[in-house]
């Protein structure tokens, strides 16, 4: 199972493209995460934040727009018409994975949280760890495209990384709420935590379908 190797997008370049340009949002929105939360610990809601928030809102929209592209090629000129069902859903996991990126950072903007100095090594390993897991899911997701033999491998990280961002979200939010914290501050921390750490589990949700999909391919 997971040998067969080839492209499936024979004659249809155009498309090949949009779904590359596609992946390449998912590894962009995970970059410009990481270095937006870096650039909130240091200034909170500055400029330099804003900017990063816009950024973050501006890669969510090409998203939107390359996945209507994707919809609409697919649907009009009846393209790879045996696999279009299983590529609408994979294009459409990776725009929700974009999506919540995009939710988050925002959030930080509006709500502007205090985060202790001792908890944000500990915050910044959670939000490495979900960008990983979904730049992770990004590849496996290209892979599906071009040679299945990837796929597997690929997945098994994003699982590892998922994993691995639930023991530091369980780790985080005891802290917190060990903490001497006002509760109304322990909530907030705890809701974003959560929010950080869905990325991964929407990332690994991504990651099962595609599995099913590769199964079938290799029928």
């Amino acid at each position: 199972m997971f040998n067969m190797k080839f492209s499936m997008f024979s004659g249809t370049r155009e498309l090949e493209e949009k779904i590359d340009e596609m992946h390449d949002k998912i590894i962009e929105s995970a970059m410009c995460f990481k270095n937006a939360f870096d650039i909130f610990l240091k200034e909170k809601r500055s400029q330099n934040y804003r900017r990063a928030s816009k950024k973050m809102k501006h890669i969510e929209a090409d998203a939107d727009d390359l996945r209507r592209e994707i919809e609409s090629k697919l649907y009009i000129h009846n393209l790879i018409p045996d696999l279009r069902a299983d590529v609408l859903q994979m294009v459409e996991n990776i725009d929700k994975v974009i999506n919540e990126f995009d939710e988050v950072a925002h959030k930080f903007y509006i709500e502007q949280p205090d985060i202790p100095e001792k908890y944000q090594p500990k915050f910044r390993k959670l939000v490495k760890e979900v960008s990983e897991c979904a730049e992770n899911m990004a590849i496996a997701s290209r892979a599906f495209f071009r040679d299945f033999t990837t796929v597997r491998d690929y997945a098994k990280k994003v699982y590892f990384l998922e994993q691995e961002s639930d023991k530091t979200w369980a780790q985080l939010k005891q802290e917190v709420f060990d903490s001497d914290m006002e509760l109304a501050h322990k909530i907030q921390l705890n809701t974003l935590i959560g929010d950080v750490a869905d990325v991964a589990d929407r990332a690994e949700d991504c990651v099962d379908a595609l599995l099913i999909f590769t199964i079938k391919r290799d029928i």
